[in-house]
């Protein structure tokens, strides 16, 4: 999933750790996300790239979960923050037009919360690991 998320609000949860409330611009999906923020600045209204993928390599082969820098041909060069997590739960709610997909990703303490179409949740899958990429835009 890639899309530009602009964040609405944010809240301050730990010292280090806010957490935004974002929408994506052409997914239409509501997202909950903590982030470190000492080593992440953010700040409301700031534009970002987003992907959750669940390989760094380019080319899409699988992952083992690990990170072997240098590598070449890897996604995390084109980002500046990236978190690897479980998905831990995927949940529908509503009725006909009106149904809603939401899923959750722990990355290690840090959660995504993702609400929206059900259509551009059908790849992710219960207990797969991802990565979580951002880059600031202008």
């Amino acid at each position: 999933m890639e899309d530009i998320i602009i964040v609405d609000s944010m809240d301050k949860k730990f010292d280090k750790v806010s957490r935004i409330e974002a929408h994506s611009e052409r997914l239409e999906m509501q997202i909950t996300l903590d982030v470190n923020t000492e080593i992440y600045p953010i700040k409301i209204k700031d534009k970002f790239a987003l992907l959750i993928t669940p390989t760094l390599h380019a080319d899409g082969t699988g992952d083992t979960g690990y990170y072997i820098q240098g590598k070449e041909g890897s996604i995390a060069d084109k980002f500046e923050y990236i978190m690897y997590g479980k998905l831990y739960k995927i949940t529908e709610e509503g009725l006909g037009a009106d149904v809603k997909a939401e899923l959750f990703i722990s990355f290690g303490g840090l959660l995504l919360d993702m609400k929206g179409n059900p259509d551009y949740v059908t790849e992710f899958q219960l207990d797969h690991k991802y990565y979580l990429c951002m880059r600031k835009l202008d």
